[in-house]
């Protein structure tokens, strides 16, 4: 059984959280459900390594604001995990257990919807911020992008509902890959979910390749089991041959999109 996280100073998160809770039991801090339980926490969920001390579960969904510095509105999801140095919680250079198959299916049930949020681009981000320390799955579900949005109920309960429709459903199972370059904001990435075979474990943006080493790259692989990397071939810049060389010596298939 999943469970659903929310900060309680975050309101997007809140916001999911107190609609997706009027249909469960309370039982001591924990909102109980039939397809999963829920938590509101009063502490960072970027810092929320410590919650597998306390909570003993499959997998953790976090919900949450999401922001840019963009200002364009984005409803987005991604795993976690610091690259290199931890500026906004976890570990550094350590990356969480990604969560998939529930990711593919989120994104997909998203896209389905899309008319109802038609100011909104549907996206996921690269692999960023904590918690990393986790040893079960995790993702965060977020909706953006300014406090406008975040308090927005009717969105936030817009979403939340996506979020109960897709743990409702039997989650199906795909090939999962590791994903190398493009932006932030990865379109082909986003695409593959949306329409490709795969489901995506961690996702490594351009920006963060040049701290790529066999030691990262061994770990990535750890956290996520898989044997296929797909490959933005025209978004991993002067890195492009080590991660080649990384792949080829660990005996990992690359696809280039």
């Amino acid at each position: 059984m999943e469970l659903l996280v929310a900060y309680e100073q975050d309101p997007a998160g809140h916001n999911m959280a107190k609609f997706l809770s009027k249909q469960m039991k309370k039982d001591g801090d924990i909102y109980r459900g039939k397809n999963f339980d829920l938590v509101v926490i009063s502490t960072p969920a970027i810092s929320a390594d410590w919650l597998e001390e306390k909570y003993h579960y499959d997998g953790f969904v976090f919900l949450s604001k999401h922001a840019a510095q963009s200002g364009e509105l984005a409803l987005t999801c991604h795993s976690t995990g610091n690259f290199d140095t931890a500026q906004f919680g976890g570990n550094e250079r350590q990356v969480a257990v990604p969560h998939p198959h529930l990711q593919k299916s989120y994104l997909q049930t998203l896209w389905k919807n899309r008319r109802s949020f038609s100011e909104f681009q549907i996206t996921i981000e690269a692999t960023h911020h904590g918690p990393t320390a986790l040893s079960k799955p995790a993702i965060f579900i977020e909706i953006g992008t300014t406090e406008k949005q975040w308090n927005n109920e009717s969105l936030c309960n817009s979403v939340a509902k996506l979020v109960l429709q897709t743990l409702s459903e039997s989650i199906k199972t795909y090939p999962v890959a590791i994903c190398f370059g493009g932006t932030h904001y990865p379109e082909k990435f986003t695409k593959e979910l949306i329409e490709g075979k795969h489901a995506l474990g961690t996702v490594i943006p351009k920006h963060a390749l040049e701290f790529l080493d066999k030691s990262l790259f061994s770990h990535i692989l750890d956290r996520n089991k898989v044997k296929t990397a797909l490959l933005d071939w025209g978004g991993l810049g002067s890195n492009k041959q080590k991660v080649m060389n990384l792949c080829k010596d660990a005996d990992i298939e690359m696809i280039k999109l």
